[in-house]
């Protein structure tokens, strides 16, 4: 398999989807399993809107594992980075739903957090070669709530900054991965100077620097060259230094949420992979409009990987609403 332009470092995991919208975790009677896991979802998205991808990350060598990597395989994504230990199985994540769509993680059953195949990537086993080819590295954070998987985060940085590669960090801040929330922010603060670009929630930018402004924000990050702080349907805003904005969401019929932000990432990367860096309002708008369309068209199915709209479907939808 040649070598993709984007690697996406971090976990693949089953979603196990509550089918009883609107209940508490102890009163669910049936889940759902699919396919996620942020960097995974962000991989696949790529893939079908036209950008190979490669995913780097541990499965545990058990049955969901090997699912997992076959279906990275059917997506296309290349899978040289995936490590597989014997020693943890491959993490399984609960998620309630509101009846609107949105969702809470809820634990992860019967296992500590820690306990689980991802938090065991090597550093010393991520696959070089693949950086010194690729274009964009996309990092979440949850890697770092675990000793082994955050020096493997340090030494992909490392790696991407060695090649040249750009890095989008998106926060993707999960309290359920962490034992502390205060030493969680402080170790993702340190962290986020090494973005070239930063992607998170609003509530995620107010729980760090108690701003949702992007240019406040970029003021504090001087090397970051893009700041997008996304509010769901309400739209996002955004800052590529010197050029700011807001822009709308779509509206659409929501079935599910899950994984809608890794698809506005994977929509983002897309873009900035064929046209570069914003320089212009137009250009900023433009990529921010398409972005938020690959992320609304995937809250209209259920699953993170399933509902990922390709290029065409993108297209198509984007004619429509003009």
């Amino acid at each position: 398999m040649s070598h993709p332009k984007a690697l996406c470092l971090g976990e693949v995991l089953f979603d196990c989807l509550a089918d009883q919208p609107g209940r508490e975790l102890e009163t669910v009677e049936s889940w759902t399993s699919y396919p996620g896991g942020a960097p995974a979802n962000v991989a696949c998205a790529l893939v079908k809107l036209g950008t190979s991808a490669g995913f780097i990350g541990c499965v545990g060598e058990d049955a969901p594992g090997t699912q997992l990597v076959e279906l990275l395989q059917q997506t296309h994504v290349n899978i040289e980075g995936i490590q597989i230990t014997a020693q943890a199985p491959t993490r399984q994540v609960y998620v309630t739903r509101t009846l609107e769509g949105d969702r809470t993680f809820a634990g992860f059953g019967d296992y500590d957090s820690s306990a689980f195949a991802d938090t065991q990537l090597q550093a010393d086993q991520l696959p070089t070669d693949l950086f010194a080819s690729a274009e964009f590295l996309i990092l979440g954070t949850l890697e770092l709530a675990y000793p082994q998987s955050a020096a493997a985060v340090r030494q992909a940085i490392h790696l991407a900054q060695q090649h040249q590669v750009q890095i989008l960090m998106d926060v993707n801040w999960r309290p359920v991965f962490w034992t502390d929330p205060d030493a969680a922010r402080q170790i993702i603060l340190q962290i986020l100077p090494s973005a070239n670009y930063l992607k998170l929630a609003e509530e995620e930018a107010l729980w760090l620097w108690n701003s949702d402004n992007p240019q406040e924000i970029a003021d504090r990050l001087p090397m970051t060259q893009g700041i997008i702080i996304t509010a769901g349907a309400k739209g996002c805003t955004y800052c590529f230094q010197d050029i700011g904005g807001t822009c709308p969401g779509f509206t659409v019929e929501v079935q599910d949420t899950t994984g809608a932000g890794d698809a506005f990432v994977a929509g983002f990367i897309h873009q900035l992979g064929s046209s570069g860096h914003p320089t212009t309002f137009q250009s900023a708008q433009a990529m921010m409009t398409y972005a938020s369309a690959v992320g609304a068209l995937t809250t209209t199915q259920a699953g993170a990987i399933a509902a990922q709209p390709n290029a065409d479907e993108v297209a198509t939808f984007l004619q429509a609403q003009r």
